[in-house]
């Protein structure tokens, strides 16, 4: 009989099953003396739907192959996420390549406002509420990645308050603000 320690992440699994989803799959093509040779390229985006997500990118002759490798590189590359409650605590843009997302949180029961990668990649770490705009660059993974960096930028309403040296509830948006005084 082996005995063996199960890792942090097969724990996690074996708890609650992670949301996967496929952004895109593109042909590529390189470019050979004799023609060209085409492989597939996949995107996934993998969360928890409670604060942590990562992406992955695989590349393969075939599909299967391409999602399979995206799947361990997105498990690999797992971000924690700065929640407040359903939304994001600030406004933040990301920027990668020519591609620029703006996040903006939303009252409770807005919704997702936003599009393909963008709106998978909100969702699969558990935002339920926000306003989202891309712009310049349409490029999918370069969309993507601006997501990521731009929830990468984001701070708890503590961390900020104790830089500032202002009170949390002054740093609450203002839906939250109105609630408490009434």
């Amino acid at each position: 009989m082996t005995n063996y320690q199960v890792s942090e992440f097969e724990q996690h699994q074996e708890e609650q099953p992670l949301d996967e989803r496929v952004i895109e799959i593109a042909r590529v093509a390189k470019v050979v003396k004799g023609g060209r040779r085409f492989q597939f390229r996949v995107t996934i985006v993998i969360g928890d739907n409670n604060g942590k997500v990562g992406m992955g990118v695989g590349k393969a002759n075939a599909v299967p192959d391409a999602m399979r490798k995206a799947t361990e590189r997105a498990h690999k590359h797992f971000h924690k996420v700065t929640l407040a409650r359903t939304t994001v605590p600030h406004e933040t843009i990301g920027h990668v390549g020519g591609a620029r997302v703006l996040l903006k949180p939303a009252s409770p029961g807005t919704g997702v406002i936003a599009a393909g990668g963008v709106r998978a990649v909100l969702e699969a770490a558990g935002v339920r509420d926000i306003l989202t705009k891309s712009m310049g660059s349409a490029n999918v993974l370069n969309v993507v990645q601006a997501t990521f960096q731009a929830l990468d930028n984001m701070k708890s309403p503590q961390e900020e308050a104790a830089r500032r040296g202002k009170p949390v509830s002054e740093l609450l948006p203002f839906w939250e603000r109105r609630k408490s005084n009434g």
